[in-house]
């Protein structure tokens, strides 16, 4: 009891240095909707809003020593029902069945597929024979076959027959889910076609499509007076337009830990921005009338904060540049108000208001590598102002980017590592090589070509940008091209990486010694709880069409080619580099093409795909086998075998299968997701389903 009046006592004397802590709490109620089996119904989140307004009383008017506590109950109370007022504002209508016929819809996105394809994002669609209610708010389709037959440009207004289908649920249970990703982007239906896209109407006028078509025009003049991939590459960093950066490069820039350099994110806002408040203000200060009688500083900001708008425009409201924007935004209202730009409590209402703007923000990598990575660089400089002077001054410059360097880097690795399974064992020397000349030419030379671009003088600072861009380029090369340039890691258990975010928030930035040691204590865990994890001994696609099997060489799979982004991510996950051919080359399947056959923990898995798979399956019913079927089953009820036919697949999603000493365990991915707005079954073909 003591204790605990004595825990409350010192949280109630450092309120005032608290501020870091709200986005941390609404984070957990936010953690918690997403963790949640079950969609809350209207009793359960009145009954969680009571409690938000009740602890909120509590705080402002309740005895003193519980006041931080309530404060804490109402900000994830808060947060929970934030993030499910968010789920449901942005609730769209999701294909429910397989179609293919022709499309309509405008164009309002243009990117590349996993495949390196060009594809579309379209609104406005128009489905065949499919009511208005129930056609997707927007579509994104793949172009493949014979195309450029018409220019395409946004706005426009365009016609194909393509192939659609719901976005996919997670290629393995707990795997990344794209259903959720689609649903808050209101992206109601994804697949490709092989015919040639066709314009219906010319482009239409409006805010959004002329900042989109200006993006695409200055990505466009960009790619024509750069060519090749440092061209892509330096529109991609001023426009945000990455249709043009090829595979094999952002491949390179992965392995070499450069990735980020690509997404406008932070670094590019705060470089922009840092660029234009440093010019104008040391400009200011070469006019003596100006610097004599005006606030220098704050004109700077100011202007520094109009370009930060004008970037954001341009670059497109996408989640990465709108989060880029408010960080930025933040620092730069802190100068104007006379308040430390970078602190943890600019960061943190930085954070609080991305939160509060797009909650599921928190589950995307982009968020917390951004946010970690800034609270990081904050500590890891505090005692850099005290010990600077110590270090000759030539060496100082060097100094600063190595210490950010690790920092940041140590602070994103394992979020890194726990997303995209792979560490750049040399990403700490690309950085070191690249970022200084991000920082010091490449953008600056992008900002004064953007000033210069009206007058027809862009020319020198485009090509000063391409020759800095090409050279990025080529470290990324050279780096990802080293022996052992990138180190494999297998997925983490759910919970490792939210222990260890917690751990670590707590080691950097909570003031009581004893919660700084339980943050460390938190972070070894969530390390040893990853290193202990084991990956299912067999895994099934959602469709039955591919499954792998771990062996004594690694996964082995069943097919060769066809479906790669599953075959990519179930090897990525287990920390495996091979390609999917050389996994099917693997010893761990038996059989003929198309009835191959594997044991699990002695049972045998039999596995049917191709036409006819139905049919040559109906006579392995026998001896408790595990069959699995790209087709329907077709054979009769009952039988000694636990059948998972397409139709099943269709309601469970992929599966993950582990072995006793007595059975198997069979883990569904719809098991695993439950039973949310996003992730609601669908039919195989036309017909209304569950999900509206």
């Amino acid at each position: 009891m003591r204790a605990a009046i004595a825990i409350l006592d010192a949280l109630l004397a450092a309120r005032g240095g608290l501020l870091p802590w709200t986005p941390v709490f609404m984070s957990f109620g936010i953690g918690i909707y997403f963790a949640l089996r079950t969609e809350p119904g209207q009793g359960t989140l009145a009954a969680v809003a009571g409690i938000a307004l009740l602890s909120s009383l509590a705080g402002w008017r309740g005895p003193e020593r519980l006041r931080v506590p309530a404060i804490a109950v109402a900000l994830m109370t808060g947060g929970l029902l934030l993030a499910a007022l968010r789920a449901h504002s942005v609730a769209a209508p999701v294909l429910p069945f397989r179609y293919y016929g022709p499309v309509e819809g405008r164009v309002v996105g243009i990117d590349r597929s996993f495949s390196d394809q060009l594809r579309l994002t379209l609104d406005r669609v128009v489905l065949e024979d499919v009511p208005s209610d129930r056609t997707p708010e927007r579509v994104r389709v793949a172009l493949h076959g014979a195309q450029g037959f018409v220019a395409l440009r946004p706005g426009l207004t365009v016609i194909l027959s393509a192939h659609l289908s719901p976005p996919e649920g997670p290629v393995e249970p707990g795997g990344f889910d794209f259903q959720r990703l689609a649903w808050f982007s209101r992206l109601g239906a994804v697949g490709y076609t092989r015919t040639p896209v066709l314009a219906l109407a010319p482009p239409e006028e409006g805010i959004a499509l002329l900042a989109f078509r200006v993006r695409m025009t200055i990505s466009g003049a960009m790619q024509s007076g750069m060519e090749g991939q440092p061209g892509a590459f330096a529109a991609a960093l001023m426009t945000g337009d990455r249709s043009g950066v090829t595979q094999a490069t952002n491949d390179a820039l992965r392995a070499s830990n450069l990735s980020h350099l690509i997404s406008i994110s932070g670094l590019h806002m705060g470089l922009l921005t840092g660029f234009v408040f440093a010019a104008c203000r040391y400009g200011m200060a070469l006019v003596p009338p100006f610097a004599l009688r005006l606030n220098t500083k704050k004109l700077a900001a100011l202007v520094a904060l109009f370009a930060a708008v004008f970037y954001l425009m341009l670059a497109g409201p996408n989640v990465a540049t709108r989060r880029a924007f408010v960080m930025a935004a933040v620092m730069l209202a802190a100068v104007l108000a006379d308040r430390r730009a970078i602190s943890l409590r600019s960061v943190s209402i930085a954070a609080l208001i991305v939160l509060l703007i797009e909650p599921e923000s928190l589950i995307e990598p982009g968020f917390q590598m951004s946010f970690g990575a800034t609270v990081a660089l904050i500590v890891a400089f505090r005692p850099w102002t005290r010990v600077q002077h110590q270090v000759p001054a030539p060496l100082r410059p060097v100094a600063m980017l190595v210490l950010s360097s690790v920092a940041a880097g140590l602070a994103t690795a394992p979020i890194a590592a726990a997303h995209f399974n792979r560490i750049a064992e040399y990403g700490l020397l690309a950085n070191l090589l690249a970022v200084p000349l991000m920082g010091l030419v490449v953008m600056p030379a992008g900002v004064v070509a953007a000033v210069l671009a009206p007058l027809g003088l862009a020319g020198l600072p485009l090509w000063v940008m391409e020759q800095g861009t090409a050279f990025i380029l080529h470290v990324a090369g050279w780096v990802s091209g080293l022996d052992g340039a990138v180190i494999a890691v297998p997925t983490p258990p759910a919970a490792a990486l939210p222990v260890m975010a917690l751990g670590g928030v707590a080691a950097l930035i909570a003031r009581m010694v004893w919660l700084r040691g339980a943050g460390v204590v938190a972070v070894t865990a969530g390390l040893i709880f990853w290193a202990g994890a084991e990956r299912p001994a067999l895994l099934v696609s959602g469709d039955g069409a591919i499954a792998g099997i771990i062996g004594p060489e690694g996964r082995a799979l069943s097919k060769p080619k066809g479906a790669g982004f599953v075959a990519k991510s179930w090897l990525e996950d287990d920390g495996d580099l091979a390609a999917q051919d050389a996994a099917f080359g693997r010893a761990g399947f038996t059989g003929q093409k198309g009835a191959l056959v594997a044991m699990v923990g002695g049972v045998p898995a039999r596995h049917f795909t191709g036409k006819g798979a139905a049919s040559r399956a109906a006579a392995s019913c026998t001896g408790g086998a595990l069959l699995i079927l790209s087709e329907d089953w077709a054979g009769p009820a009952g039988g000694d075998c636990t059948i998972y036919d397409a139709a099943r697949l269709r309601q469970t999603g992929a599966l993950a299968i582990r072995s006793d000493l007595t059975s198997l365990q069979i883990t569904t991915a719809r098991a695993v997701a439950g039973d949310r707005m996003w992730n609601r079954p669908r039919s195989k073909s036309g017909g209304p389903t569950a999900r509206q």
